[in-house]
């Protein structure tokens, strides 16, 4: 995340027109040696291996934080004391209590900060919001969304930090994109029931102590029902993030892994000539212009995070706040945190019961 970060500073004056152009000045790694080698790749001014070091210095102006999530909570803070903006990587925090005072913070020191949430970004999920926001598919009644991946599919593939802790497991790992697209798409989660699973519980190298696979059934505060599943032994499934929503008017079908197509049905003309209807995304819709100006030629996932970067300095050019916030990150692990709960008592949870 790092160098997708770096590339889309690089690369977002260019491709959007900014007002501001961002310099890489300093990057900070776990030891000198690769701090070193990451500033030669990426194009960094300086380099570090302590992150205060980073923060403190007068000549960064805003903070990019793609550290594991047991970090983000004291480099944020610290960046927030300093009246830096910052954007940090999800999942927001470690833990719930993490991201209540990384929002907290921000919130009272009215720092910009975003969180990164890069896939709902595409021109396709883009169109889909809006489609939904006019009305164009109705009431809506059913939304269905996965985030399923196989890269732990296979059981000989050897443990890793992925592996320990439950905020490296697929519900601090997966989870939080497909929630947060859920939100996006469909609102506020009233309640949420929830169960997950370890199938493969020692691999070579060490014991598994976290999620390999969950689900979770939600109902919206909109009234529309939800079902949600996340999996990273899914067989066969590479960037599996795929939702469903009916409306009483239509409804749309999108999968990551053909990110420049969304499928719309209306429920209107001859019923013979009804039926979903493949639309692949141009310049007419959100965002796909500034990177290509040919229909169905598409956008890619770094074009995500550049998208991601010009939000970024759009609201620090503007003094104005653009979502997704650290308020909407700690959303997302509130849902998480009442889903795990759920899973252990073996019922229904409020979200309102989770701060």
């Amino acid at each position: 995340m790092g160098k997708a970060h770096a590339v889309a500073m690089s690369s977002v004056g260019a491709v959007f027109q900014t007002a501001l152009r961002p310099r890489l000045e300093m990057i900070c790694a776990s030891t000198k040696e690769s701090a070193e080698r990451y500033r030669a790749d990426f194009g960094f001014a300086t380099a570090t291996h302590e992150w205060r070091e980073l923060v403190g210095n007068p000549k960064v102006d805003a903070i990019v934080i793609a550290t594991p999530q047991k970090t983000h909570r004291e480099i944020a803070l610290a960046a927030i004391a300093l009246g830096k903006p910052v954007f940090c990587e999800k999942p927001l925090g470690a833990s719930l209590g993490d991201s209540a005072a990384m929002a907290d913070a921000a919130q009272a020191a009215n720092v910009i900060n975003m969180v990164g949430f890069n896939y709902i970004r595409t021109p396709a999920s883009q169109f889909a919001r809006d489609l939904i926001a006019k009305g164009e598919i109705g009431d809506i009644t059913w939304f269905r969304g996965e985030h399923t991946e196989d890269f732990y599919a296979n059981p000989q593939e050897p443990a890793t930090w992925r592996t320990s802790g439950m905020a490296n497991g697929t519900m601090g790992d997966l989870a939080p994109h497909m929630i947060n697209a859920a939100l996006a798409l469909m609102g506020p989660i009233a309640r949420v029931m929830g169960e997950y699973e370890t199938v493969h519980k020692s691999r070579p190298g060490g014991d598994v102590d976290n999620d390999d696979h969950a689900q979770m059934m939600c109902r919206f505060d909109n009234g529309a029902m939800g079902q949600m599943y996340f999996s990273r032994i899914a067989t066969g499934r590479k960037m599996g993030y795929a939702y469903e929503i009916t409306g009483t008017k239509g409804a749309i079908r999108f999968d990551q892994e053909d990110q420049n197509a969304l499928w719309l049905y209306r429920m209107d003309g001859p019923e013979s000539e009804r039926g979903f209807r493949k639309i692949l995304t141009g310049p007419a819709h959100p965002d796909y212009a500034p990177f290509c100006q040919g229909p169905g030629h598409g956008t890619g996932y770094q074009d995500q995070i550049i998208i991601e970067a010009r939000d970024f300095l759009r609201a620090i050019e503007t003094g104005e706040m653009i979502w997704p916030t650290f308020r909407d990150g700690h959303e997302v692990n509130r849902i998480v945190a009442a889903t795990l709960a759920s899973a252990q008592s073996g019922s229904w949870k409020e979200i309102k019961d989770f701060d």
